[in-house]
């Protein structure tokens, strides 16, 4: 008996595998608990179809994460806390104040966890943040901190 691996099985491969078998083994455990399909050409079609489908949006994501360190690398990103005494700020700037400021000044959506803080910004000045924006893309977002 043929049959696609859709899960990875451990001693028997990895999924999207075709692999030969007993008819029990494939028939009672692998089919019957979901980790495999019996390998008929129109299984075979769709899974094809599928991965050619997954490949596609991949490269759709990673041609719109592109555009978008393009957009980050030519803007600079203004936020303005509220000053103590002795000229430092109150607090430090968070990853959600650099999220929503890039939300309302650019129009520009990003996670905070894709936001990487090296060191707590707790002084006014210019800083430059490393965005992580998934399949191996990062960004340098330019970001100035005035007092208020």
């Amino acid at each position: 008996m043929r049959v696609l691996l859709i899960k990875d099985v451990k001693s028997l491969g990895k999924a999207g595998e075709v692999k030969e078998v007993k008819d029990g083994y494939g028939q009672n455990f692998l089919i019957g608990k979901g980790l495999a399909k019996l390998a008929t050409d129109s299984v075979m079609k769709q899974y094809e179809a599928a991965q050619r489908k997954k490949a596609r949006d991949e490269a759709n994501e990673i041609e719109r994460l592109k555009q978008i360190k393009e957009k980050l690398s030519q803007v600079k990103t203004t936020i303005s806390k509220k000053l103590g005494q002795n000229g430092a700020l109150f607090g430090s700037i968070t990853k959600d104040d650099v999220a929503s400021a890039l939300k309302t000044q650019h129009n520009i959506e990003i996670d905070k966890k894709h936001i990487e803080l090296k060191n707590h910004i707790k002084a006014t000045g210019s800083y430059d943040l490393d965005l992580k924006l998934g399949h191996g893309i990062h960004a340098i977002l330019k970001i100035e901190i005035v007092g208020e």
